[in-house]
């Protein structure tokens, strides 16, 4: 493989894995019980997925084949778990992702319109939402930064919300149009 097309290689896939990423780790946190074990299964994912790459069949769905690679870890951390059971049964673990492969499209134009909206924010409104969400600060600390009260932020941060889903919802439905 030369240089370009192994350049262009790793581009699609990481593009194809930030577009499928959302639903991986819904799939692994629900069939997972522990959120730490949870990110380290979807770590394993994301390695698998691109240590295979060379394997996927760009004719099929990504996010189905990366979903059937997340089954299977999903399996191997529960039998390297001797301590635990399975909580899920092999069928159901596939439903489940048959479930997220169908709402895929939905998720990412959400995604989509949700990142436009976050866009048009007023910085300081962008700023409040990037430390609560992005940075996991408390409301004090968000307070704190944007020398405010934490009463305040919490309303700043219900009106930014609000304003976020209205957003979208148009975002929306401006697409169906």
């Amino acid at each position: 493989m030369n240089h370009e097309s192994e350049i262009e290689t790793r581009e699609r896939l990481t593009r194809l894995w930030r577009e499928a990423e959302p639903s991986v780790q819904a799939y692994v946190f629900a069939a997972v019980r522990s959120v730490q074990d949870a990110e380290d299964v979807v770590q394993q994912v994301a390695l698998t997925v691109a240590r295979r790459f060379d394997e996927y069949d760009g004719a099929r769905p990504f996010v189905a084949w990366a979903l059937w690679l997340a089954k299977s870890r999903v399996i191997d951390h529960y039998r390297r778990q001797e301590r635990e059971k399975l909580v899920f049964s092999e069928a159901l673990l596939e439903q489940l992702a048959e479930a997220l492969v169908q709402r895929q499209p939905q998720r990412s134009a959400r995604q989509e319109a949700l990142e436009r909206c976050i866009e048009k924010l007023p910085a300081k409104s962008r700023q409040l939402l990037e430390l609560r969400y992005e940075e996991d600060a408390s409301m004090e600390r968000v307070a704190e930064a944007v020398q405010s009260t934490a009463a305040s932020v919490r309303v700043l941060l219900f009106r930014i919300r609000n304003l976020l889903a209205e957003c979208v919802q148009s975002q929306l439905s401006k697409e169906v149009l």
